[in-house]
């Protein structure tokens, strides 16, 4: 609408008013992986029994901006729920438990120099660690998808 100011004649832009949502965000939680507890997830096993684990979205939100990631070196022996490891971030240290037992054959070493990678994408390219399972249906035992959901809201 025109409005008149000091006889010239301006086209104000429209206004956009912004309404927060007041519900609260979801975390993504995919449903073909297994939870923990304690807000990791883990893959299926793969052909030679190997599983991929991170911390779940719910994790690193609340965590905020991870500065650090500390691993397991490759070779290292795992047990369930043990303290592998700690996330760091701005605002905390959290530890990172194993979620199952078996021996670490791979760690996220792009980590190491961009632990960012847990914030903007904790199930893709901010993974942890992979473990070589040393029960085969060890992952049968953790949290299904809906099992998690109900645990965080």
């Amino acid at each position: 609408m025109p409005i008149l100011f000091s006889g010239g004649q301006f086209d104000w832009p429209p206004l956009t008013l912004v309404i927060p949502d007041e519900r609260p965000v979801m975390s993504i939680i995919p449903e073909e992986l297994s939870y923990t507890a304690e807000h990791e997830w883990v893959t299926a096993p793969n052909a030679d029994g190997v599983v991929r684990v991170g911390i779940t979205d719910f994790a690193q939100d609340a965590l905020g901006d991870v500065v650090y990631a500390q691993m397991p070196e490759v070779g290292t022996t795992i047990k369930a729920n043990d303290v592998v490891g700690e996330v760091e971030s701005t605002k905390s240290v959290s530890d990172i438990y194993a979620p199952v037992a078996g021996e670490v054959v791979a760690r996220n070493e792009a980590l190491d120099t961009d632990s960012a990678l847990i914030n903007s994408d904790p199930y893709g390219e901010g993974w942890l660690i992979e473990i070589k399972l040393a029960e085969a249906d060890a992952v049968e035992s953790l949290l299904s998808a809906s099992e998690y959901e109900q645990q965080v809201g």
